[in-house]
């Protein structure tokens, strides 16, 4: 078994998780979201070659439901994700000295919002896997997609987007897992029959 992608979503999990984690706590001049979109930007020129950079559970799961992948890679990637969120909190709390102070709601307008924000990012991811976005701007749509959706989930939640990154700042439940697999599958759904009919 070549264990190269699943390595690559962890690596490129942990990153993204510690990053926000960090961008949170330390309070970066720059929003959290643009933090966040410029991070899986990066990630996606430099581990889309090997994995797809999907960093997300949501991800993995939409485009598991269109046959972009299989049962049992997906079941690896996702591992490797909470992996490297598991990672993210652990390395988080170590540099700042004291866990985030985030509220983990549990309400159906957090559910709703989560679930928006992940479409947004998988609408992205979908245009360059049906081939509809420029490969050389792969990175920058996926990273824009990402800092759109966060910036719309936030509106009502915390606006993480991704149930691996969730568990990388303390902000997990029900909702923040849910929201974001729903969002993805049906905007992973949505974007294939609309290439199909264009096609």
């Amino acid at each position: 078994m070549n264990i190269r992608p699943y390595a690559a979503e962890l690596l490129g999990t942990f990153l993204l998780a510690l990053l926000v984690h960090l961008s949170i706590g330390a309070g970066f001049p720059v929003p959290t979201p643009v933090i966040a979109g410029l991070t899986l930007g990066l990630l996606v020129y430099m581990l889309g070659g090997i994995s797809g950079a999907h960093v997300n559970p949501a991800v993995t799961i939409g485009l598991l439901s269109i046959g972009k992948i299989s049962w049992s890679e997906a079941v690896r990637y996702i591992a490797a994700q909470l992996l490297g969120g598991s990672l993210a909190l652990m390395f988080g709390k170590a540099l700042l000295g004291a866990p985030l102070a985030l509220t983990a709601g549990n309400s159906i307008m957090i559910l709703v919002a989560e679930a928006l924000g992940a479409a947004i990012l998988v609408l992205g991811v979908s245009s360059v896997v049906h081939g509809k976005a420029p490969h050389d701007a792969s990175g920058l749509t996926i990273g824009t997609s990402l800092a759109l959706g966060a910036m719309a989930a936030s509106v009502q939640a915390n606006g993480v987007v991704n149930p691996a990154v969730a568990l990388g700042i303390g902000s997990l439940s029900a909702a923040y897992i849910i929201g974001p697999i729903v969002g993805g599958v049906i905007a992973a759904q949505l974007y294939q029959a609309l290439s199909k009919h264009a096609a």
